[in-house]
């Protein structure tokens, strides 16, 4: 080991293997590795990565569905001072061509299922140099490349130490999507990420001040969490998920394979004691809701303390219906991005603004700026611009122009600006209105997709729901909502715009209907508005107007 002297985190890993050998660490389908086990098989792969030339700062692509396979290999590449690069499983060559040649890539740990499209999209670049395969059963070659068998590849690794110094200063970086555009790589240095986005080591309470600390807090059983992320390992808040709970001493529990499946991961609860889940808004709640409030169902949820949603709003009508189902649980709509790491979280009972919208405990580094980047004080009423201080990202990954946009110096003060609209209460809650970029104007009039989607989701025939604004030569622009009904419905533009006017301003009402077999969301759960756009820009008519 390289030592612990620093927020560093594959040492902090190494420490608690040290610490905490046969405990178990992680769970994925029928492989169980304690640290020492997952330790040793991370040792393994970095040897071999080492020995086809990647070393400190090289970037490593994780093309991989969910699985132990997917932890080791970030975990080998924070070895060596290398960074682990997520690739969306679902990206077309085209896409995945682009980040290979963004990201810089010099070696791929990929699906055999996803290798014919992989070795298209690395093809003459250096990512095809090196390019380390995952059976998984599928009969797909790849010409141009000549990929390595994973477990082969292991089998011959050398499980030995001898790295370089590690230290806080080493870089993590999250591609993120967002809801818009090409993806950007969020770069963090080890120590700020672990603060503002492993919650200091401590889950719900102060920061450790040094890394003994955190084999302290894991000693501990009380302190230990098993956790199961929902969401693919490819979404940043699935990895700091799993990083958190490898830190609290406790066990990751993976469902392997590239879907959610709501029935198994109630299952997992039970069999693998499961103390938090994560997910990512109602696309994954809702489907949790329909499992354990189906007749007859029986799931032991006993060891089951929280869950908690990042990425995506919790609508209050899921939540609410989750909490129905799960009392003891403590159901909670957790608020950040790539950009900022855990920011706070809306608790039951106080979890609304005045009108309604979700508000969130934040740190004391989260504030709001008004257009001259001047702090609003609580309870001003005017809304401005989310920011957080502090511990915040070094910027994009070669791409200074959004870099300055968003992270800006204010009596030298760093402050990163995730593009986050919102509002201070009086308490000092913040109040989140959503991504300025996807708000609609109509006839003046400001309207937040997400607050549509929640009173739309509220109604009983709807199962999942994206709203988006498209030109309109009387209003600018005319809002639409892309509506996912239940099994056997078909609600009607009328009997929507009646539900919604209950709960939101008429202004904010759908005009427009287009009712969809399935609504697309990115693998993480978040929406994909882009293709709800297009879904109404090319639908004659897309249903019926008012």
């Amino acid at each position: 080991m390289a030592g612990s002297a620093t927020f560093n985190i594959a040492d902090l890993f190494e420490s608690l293997a040290g610490a905490f050998p046969e405990r178990l660490a992680l769970v994925s389908g029928a492989h169980r590795l304690t640290y020492a086990a997952l330790d040793e098989r991370a040792d393994r792969l970095a040897d071999v990565l080492r020995g086809r030339g990647v070393g400190a700062g090289s970037h490593v692509g994780v093309h991989l569905w969910n699985g132990h396979e997917y932890v080791e290999a970030m975990l080998a590449a924070l070895k060596l001072r290398a960074v682990p690069i997520n690739l969306n499983y679902r990206y077309v060559a085209a896409e995945l061509r682009y980040l290979c040649d963004n990201a810089d890539l010099v070696a791929v740990v990929t699906q055999r299922s996803l290798l014919p499209v992989m070795a298209e999209a690395a093809r003459g670049l250096p990512a095809a140099r090196t390019m380390l395969v995952v059976d998984d059963g599928a009969e797909a070659d790849a010409l141009g490349v000549e990929p390595v068998d994973y477990e082969v590849a292991l089998s011959g690794g050398r499980p030995r130490r001898g790295y370089e110094a590690r230290s806080g200063d080493d870089r993590y970086i999250i591609y993120t999507g967002g809801t818009t555009g090409m993806p950007k790589g969020v770069v963090w240095r080890h120590e700020d990420l672990f603060f503002a986005g492993l919650q200091g080591g401590r889950p719900g309470g102060d920061p450790v001040s040094s890394p003994a600390e955190v084999i302290e807090w894991a000693s501990d059983p009380d302190n230990r969490m098993n956790l199961l992320p929902a969401a693919p390992l490819i979404h940043g808040a699935a990895q700091l998920g799993g990083w958190i709970s490898l830190f609290t001493g406790g066990t990751l529990v993976i469902q392997p394979g590239k879907s959610f499946d709501a029935r198994r991961t109630c299952e997992l609860i039970g069999q693998e004691r499961v103390t938090t889940i994560t997910l990512v808004g109602d696309a994954m709640a809702r489907p949790l809701c329909d499992t354990l409030g189906a007749p007859g169902a029986a799931y032991d949820t006993s060891t089951l303390v929280a869950i908690a949603s990042a990425g995506a709003i919790l609508s209050p009508a899921v939540r609410d219906r989750l909490q129905e189902l799960l009392p003891e649980t403590l159901v909670l709509n957790n608020f950040g991005s790539s950009e900022t790491g855990h920011q706070g979280s809306a608790f039951p009972g106080s979890e609304t603004g005045a009108d309604g919208r979700p508000s969130f405990a934040m740190d004391p580094n989260s504030l709001v700026l008004d257009d001259e980047l001047r702090p609003l004080a609580p309870g001003d009423g005017r809304m401005g611009k989310l920011a957080r201080a502090g511990h915040v990202p070094l910027g994009y990954y070669k791409d200074e122009a959004k870099t300055a946009e968003r992270f800006v110096t204010i009596d030298g003060k760093r402050f990163v600006l995730p593009g986050d609209l919102a509002t201070i209460e009086a308490d000092g809650r913040i109040t989140v209105y959503g991504r300025g970029s996807n708000c609609i104007n109509t006839g003046g009039e400001k309207v937040f997709p997400e607050e549509v989607e929640e009173a739309l989701k509220a109604h009983a025939d709807v199962f999942d729901a994206l709203v988006v604004g498209i030109p309109d030569e009387t209003w600018m622009e005319r809002v639409v909502a892309v509506v996912q009904p239940r099994a056997g419905r078909a609600p009607t533009l009328g009997e929507l715009q009646a539900h919604c006017r209950q709960h939101i301003a008429g202004y904010k009402v759908p005009r427009q209907l287009a009712l969809v077999d399935e609504v697309a969301r990115q693998p993480s759960g978040k929406p994909d508005y882009a293709w709800a756009k297009q879904i109404v820009l090319t639908t004659s008519d897309a249903g019926a107007r008012a």
